[in-house]
């Protein structure tokens, strides 16, 4: 088996026929299988799949067990040369696997492949970042990201101005299309379960760096993304926001220890400050309903930021109760 295609879902039948579809329709030369790792959908996904693609290698878990979770336990049944980590919410382009493997045929250096990634109207989806540190949070922080132009020291968690049309090596790439090599990303172990929304594709991508395999990104092929319809319709905002941040120091305590995880919360919290003041100023008696959401999303982030003791967070899973807080937090970690 050349490609084993793996995608968790979880209540996602307004998206998963089309991606399935592209898959079958626009891949021509490649030996595949496609794992669907099921969190517990009731949405008559499983039926569904069960109906149209019998083909599908479907695997019910029953319960949410969340990105990290689901997606190990369809690695784990795995059998491809290469695994292809996607998401439900993705069309993918004619021919662009069969490419996307004979491209990494060709480069046996890299660890794991990322092609480009499109909106629905065809614009670049920025995917793909340089690596993640606590001085690129504290660039992002400080609005130092247009002195990257002169030395990339100043990233700021983006690659600044570039919009994904050169091939190059990347830090990471987000996880809605991630080829990897089988044998490594099973030595890896896959995802680190302890990364139950966000940063677990930041994780991996720094371990097959640290594993002496590089990270390549090539524009010649193409997928398009929905971009969050996998859960926006189902997360708030301000839940997700907030289930960000705890990852977020859970990976900075995993790579940089107590010191950097609190240097990287005071960069947060600066951050949020700066956003709230600007937005301030900027919209200064011309509030929409829009922006009044935002600066209460910033409000609720610093609130909950200035509150919580970083390293506690990681060690204990301990965080500060807030006032109004979102009931659908993830809090079964």
């Amino acid at each position: 088996m050349k490609l084993s295609i793996v995608i968790l879902c979880w209540n996602d039948l307004k998206v998963i026929p089309d991606c399935l579809r592209s898959i079958y329709e626009g891949t021509h030369s490649t030996e595949f299988e496609v794992i669907v790792s099921d969190n517990g959908s009731v949405d008559g996904t499983i039926e569904f799949i069960r109906k149209n693609f019998p083909q599908v290698h479907l695997i019910e878990n029953g319960i949410n067990l969340r990105f990290a979770k689901g997606n190990n336990v369809g690695i784990q049944a795995s059998r491809g040369e290469y695994i292809l980590i996607l998401n439900p919410d993705t069309i993918i382009h004619d021919g662009s696997l069969d490419k996307m493997v004979a491209y990494a045929e060709k480069h046996p250096e890299g660890g794991a492949f990322g092609c480009r990634v499109v909106n629905p109207d065809g614009s670049y989806q920025e995917h793909v970042r340089p690596p993640y540190t606590v001085r690129s949070e504290w660039c992002a922080a400080l609005c130092l990201g247009p002195l990257s132009y002169f030395s990339e020291w100043f990233q700021p968690g983006v690659y600044w101005g570039w919009k994904g049309n050169t091939e190059r090596t990347v830090g990471w790439l987000a996880g809605c299309f991630i080829l990897v090599r089988g044998e490594l990303l099973k030595h890896l172990k896959g995802f680190d379960e302890q990364f139950f929304y966000y940063y677990e594709d930041t994780d991996l991508c720094r371990r097959i760096w640290d594993s002496g395999f590089p990270i390549l990104y090539t524009p010649d092929f193409s997928i398009t993304h929905l971009k969050g319809q996998s859960t926006k319709q189902r997360i708030t905002r301000v839940s997700l926001a907030l289930d960000s941040c705890v990852t977020r120091y859970m990976y900075c305590y995993k790579f940089y220890g107590a010191r950097g995880v609190r240097s990287c919360r005071r960069a947060v919290l600066t951050g949020l400050a700066l956003r709230m003041l600007g937005y301030s100023i900027i919209y200064l008696g011309r509030q929409n309903e829009s922006t009044k959401k935002y600066q209460e999303l910033c409000r609720t982030l610093f609130e909950w930021n200035y509150r919580v003791d970083p390293v506690r967070l990681v060690e204990n899973g301990e965080e500060p109760v807030l006032a109004n807080p979102p009931l659908d937090r993830v809090m079964d970690r």
